[in-house]
């Protein structure tokens, strides 16, 4: 993990060719430089047993261009340096008069002067008292508090950066050769990373050659943005690691539950399924779910839902919308009340609902034989109060029937999921991956930049998954007769992939060699279209609700001016930011998901919040937010963005009234905006764009310190609404495609052959040299 007060090894950089160093070690040497044991250098490994990887952060690294052909692995027992060699030629040994300079006082006090490999420069180290320095020592120095320039790893403090962190006893990171009085653990690289970037131009390079080209990938993201959240460390999940084949059967297993939930519809309550009623059905069962499912709810309590309760009773007797025309209105009037009639007569309703529902049936019949040339208002006026008057009625008749599909539904789940969790526990029983031995231990309590979902179980090795290049989309094909009767086909196109490609470079600690990229790629991929019912239709609207993103230039602008790096609900297809939470962390991690933001517990940091559609969701999101801020007294901000639905209004947003956090709140008028299309990884580019037909109420959530630092200022706020003027992301993009050179895409982006590509455990592309800080941590324990 990438501790604010340790650092970590980051030995896995693959220069293009040997650096001078290698050139110059040879086994004296580094038989010298084991006797003479120096200090820790700056790539530190942690010993950990729940050690998770570093966050990628903004210190000068190489990230080269995708591949066209895989290349050669340099072997793990090979150093390498992202740079010149050190004075003495040995890494991080001392040369013949490498402390010559050093006064012989400094000599005396315990100083000496090391090469730092992963910064190429040099630093000084107090092997009595643990201190380390960038600059050189100064005599009768007093203490000084922590400072990344001075105290590069992070031991020479009692009070480190963001505030003292408890200490614990179980603590292993605390050296014995450090100061009895020292309790701060070391930096990680990248926390050096982090504040190089707010540092000015070479003053964290000082002394060393400049710092590394970085590759920039284009499109409507910006990956390099560091994160500035820190969070406590957590546990690893116990989840088992995503397999293709079990991703196959819970979306058969998903799409069947779901054509069960239609067919209850029609043949019980002569309805049909409320719309995406089922979709909001997953992701309002998933905020309190506990199960052993990531998709399906397998233990919830209530097992009703209330969402699908009330949903399904605003569609009965009849789907009430809002007619077009006058005649229109006329029609459904009368079809209510046929429909009302039928209800109380077929259903055994109570003497006394029958006899008050068909006498105000009659009396609208009466009122509409009688009225002629009545307007729109007078239909409309008139199936309110006949629905005033029958609903409670119906309601008392039809609601145990309701129950019994919700709770017939739910049982339903329960059976897939356990039949989905035996067929994974078979799979990695057949393999024979290594198991747990003992429950996890809980991780030292300390803040660390945040980082992505950790597995505690290892991935099996992934089956034959093909795919090939189509013009300009990847088709990713999985066969498994077993489980589908035909190849399931996922597409992509090329600019997602290699978007998908960068992020699993930052993300996935596990798999230098993409060995499992098309596999993960291919379980994500499916997880989204089971979740969105197999709907690549762009008209179709569940992806606009639950999928849609801002534009790319109002993200650039939410950074720009209130420092926004994180996203609380995104998908690795349309994260604009490297650092994200979204619903599956299981399938999303490797792409670089923190999981589910209701289980995501910042202590600071500045924060972009766009739910999905879900009534339930996000009144469960406001109320985690108001914990958060109340519970942090560092810096933390949410800008939420809430679409205005008029039908039916959110009786959440009641909440954000009564916030002693809200700051600010504006609304963005409806068609005088636009939303990325939630299927913008395999639409055309024309299509991805479109305006927003109801209006964004935007609400500042801020503690003091958030405020103080990020307060929506007047100008601040006109140029968040200039960045949602429809156009301007066309203008960006134009911009861009005239400013970027064309990128070369990767292997696994370019199969240029007619025939499929086949992958198993072959690379599906090599990954790029890393350069200074990019963690070798694998991502799972």
């Amino acid at each position: 993990m990438n501790d604010v007060g340790m650092n970590n090894k980051t030995e896995n950089i693959l220069p293009a060719a040997p650096s001078a160093w290698d050139q110059l070690t040879n086994p004296s040497l580094a038989e010298q430089h084991q006797q003479q044991q120096p200090p820790p250098q700056h790539q530190h490994q942690h010993q950990h047993p729940a050690q998770s990887p570093q966050m990628q952060a903004s210190s000068p690294t190489t990230i080269s261009a995708p591949l066209l052909t895989p290349t050669k692995t340099t072997p793990p027992d090979v150093a390498h340096t992202p740079s010149g060699a050190a004075p003495g030629g040995v890494p991080g040994a001392v040369g013949s008069n490498f402390n010559d300079e050093l006064a012989p006082e400094l000599t005396q006090q315990g100083w000496r002067k090391f090469w730092s490999k992963r910064e190429g420069r040099p630093y000084f180290w107090n092997k009595l008292t643990g201190e380390s320095l960038w600059e050189p020592p100064v005599l009768n120095r007093g203490p000084q508090q922590f400072d990344p320039l001075t105290d590069p790893l992070g031991i020479c403090s009692n009070n480190p950066l963001n505030g003292p962190l408890p200490h614990t006893h179980n603590n292993s990171y605390n050296n014995s050769h450090t100061s009895p009085h020292n309790h701060t653990l070391k930096r990680r690289a990248s926390e050096d990373a982090q504040h190089s970037a707010h540092l000015p131009p070479g003053a964290g390079n000082a002394g060393g050659p400049p710092p590394l080209k970085k590759y920039v990938l284009p499109g409507p993201w910006d990956l390099e943005v560091p994160t500035n959240v820190l969070i406590y460390e957590r546990l690893p999940t116990t989840f088992p690691q995503p397999y293709p084949e079990v991703e196959a059967l819970r979306g058969s297993l998903t799409m069947r539950l779901a054509k069960t939930y239609e067919d209850l519809c029609n043949k019980r309550e002569s309805i049909a399924p409320p719309k995406d009623s089922f979709l909001r059905w997953l992701m309002e069962r998933r905020i309190i779910d506990q199960g052993i499912d990531p998709l399906l709810p397998s233990q919830c309590t209530p097992e009703i839902s209330t969402q699908m309760y009330r949903e399904i009773l605003r569609d009965i007797p009849i789907k009430i919308v809002k007619p077009k025309f006058t005649g229109d209105a006329r029609k459904q009037l009368s079809r209510y009340c046929d429909a009302a009639k039928k209800i109380v007569e077929r259903r055994g309703a109570s003497e006394e609902s029958k006899k008050i529902v068909k006498w105000n049936a009659d009396e609208a019949y009466e009122w509409l034989r009688r009225t002629v040339g009545a307007s729109y208002e007078d239909f409309q006026d008139r199936l309110t109060h006949l629905q005033r008057q029958c609903e409670p009625h119906i309601i008392a008749t039809v609601r145990v029937s309701v129950e019994q599909l919700c709770t017939k539904l739910f049982n339903l789940s329960v059976q897939h999921a356990r039949h989905i969790r035996e067929r994974h526990a078979q799979i990695l029983k057949e393999h024979e991956p290594p198991e747990l031995t003992a429950p996890l231990q809980p991780p030292v309590t300390r803040k660390v930049w945040c980082y992505p979902v950790q597995f505690a179980l290892p991935s099996p090795r992934m089956p034959q998954i093909d795919y090939n290049n189509d013009r300009d989309h990847m088709v990713i094909k999985y066969t498994n007769s077993a489980v589908m009767a035909a190849p399931d086909t996922h597409v992509v196109n090329i600019s997602h992939l290699q978007k998908l490609e960068q992020l699993y470079r930052y993300n996935c600690f596990d798999d230098k060699k993409f060995d499992f990229f098309i596999g993960r790629a291919y379980c994500m991929l499916k997880r989204y279209a089971t979740f969105l019912g197999n709907n690549a239709n762009p008209n179709q609207q569940e992806p606009e609700l639950t999928q849609s993103s801002l534009p790319a230039v109002v993200f650039e602008c939410l950074h720009h001016h209130f420092n926004v790096t994180f996203e609380c609900f995104a998908s690795p297809l349309n994260c604009y930011f490297r650092q994200y939470c979204s619903a599956f962390g299981d399938t999303d991690s490797f792409f670089g998901s923190r999981g589910s933001f209701l289980d995501f517990k910042p202590v600071s940091g500045s924060f972009q919040v766009n739910p999905p559609y879900c009534e339930e969701l996000i009144d469960a999101s406001l109320q985690h937010i108001d914990r958060l801020l109340t519970d942090s007294v560092e810096p933390l901000s949410f800008i939420v963005f809430l679409q205005e639905w008029k039908d039916p209004p959110l009786k959440c947003l009641s909440k954000i009234e009564d916030s002693p956090y809200k700051r600010k709140q504006v609304v963005v008028m409806g068609m005088e905006h636009e939303y990325r299309h939630g299927l913008q990884h395999c639409i055309p580019k024309s299509e991805v764009n479109f305006k927003s037909i109801v209006g964004t109420m935007v609400v500042w959530l801020q503690n003091a310190a958030g405020y103080a630092r990020w307060a929506p200022t007047e100008a601040r706020v006109d140029a968040l609404l200039e960045a949602f003027r429809p156009g301007r992301e066309r203008d960006r993009d134009k911009a861009t495609t005239t400013t970027n050179v064309p990128v070369q895409p990767s292997c696994s982006a370019t199969a240029s052959s007619p025939e499929p590509v086949t992958t198993g455990n072959s690379s599906a592309g090599e990954i790029a040299p890393t350069g200074p800080g990019k963690p070798s941590t694998p991502a799972t324990v």
